[in-house]
């Protein structure tokens, strides 16, 4: 099983961005993007099961919209209004399971990570 993130990079506050994530090596599952500053506690950022239902972590409701291609395993997060808060290393995650799960040690699968700096 293999997570490819890209799209990560240096953005202005006030900019959007995109994620991507491809899934190789398993089938159709629920995926997600998480995201972890070093020595901090890694957070929810967005989540989409198989029948495209969607969850949200808090800190970017109202910011994120979460996409994905099922038929074959690609995954997309866009960020808008980013602020210097969203400066984070983003991972991709994917569980081999139908449903999401907010317990992050529910998900087996894990991207190497793509850095997003976000500068004021």
């Amino acid at each position: 099983v293999q997570l490819l993130e890209s799209g990560g990079g240096s953005v202005e506050a006030g900019g959007s961005l995109r994620l991507s994530c491809v899934l190789t090596g398993l089938g159709r599952g629920c995926m997600g993007w998480f995201r972890q500053v070093t020595g901090g506690k890694r957070e929810l950022v967005a989540m989409i099961e198989v029948d495209g239902k969607e969850t949200y972590g808090m800190a970017v409701t109202g910011r994120a919209t979460i996409s994905r291609d099922s038929l074959v395993n690609h995954l997309d997060v866009q960020i808008s209004s980013l602020k210097p808060e969203d400066t984070s290393t983003y991972y991709c995650a994917a569980r081999n399971s139908y449903w999401c799960n907010l317990d992050q040690r529910r998900w087996p699968y894990w991207g190497q990570g793509t850095q997003v700096t976000v500068s004021s």
